[in-house]
């Protein structure tokens, strides 16, 4: 059976998207709207930093390692490419994580 895996993706919103986080956050939406539909997703949500509004963490479980390893290939095709790059003030961090067995 696959250990289902816990992706956490580190996003922070450039000076201009941050002034209006209510666009930002529908370009971030639509974005998701597609990782939800993928294979494999068990489902994801936004976290916004309470300190820092700016400061995003997108919370993605996943059925499989190899579910989000698809995933994660398909956004660096054509057809994956997406316009998240549009409001980010530099690239995104991706931690993955699975759980730890007798913990």
């Amino acid at each position: 059976m696959a250990t289902t895996v816990t992706s956490l993706l580190e996003l922070t919103l450039s000076a201009e998207a941050a002034a209006d986080p209510a666009a930002a956050h529908a370009v971030v939406s639509q974005v998701l709207e597609a990782t939800r539909a993928f294979e494999g997703c068990l489902g994801c949500e936004v976290l916004v930093d309470v300190d820092d509004p700016a400061h995003l963490v997108v919370h993605e479980r996943w059925a499989s390692l190899a579910h989000d390893d698809a995933y994660r290939a398909w956004r660096r095709t054509p057809e994956g490419a997406s316009r998240l790059g549009e409001v980010l003030a530099g690239p995104p961090r991706l931690s993955r994580f699975t759980t730890a067995e007798g913990v």
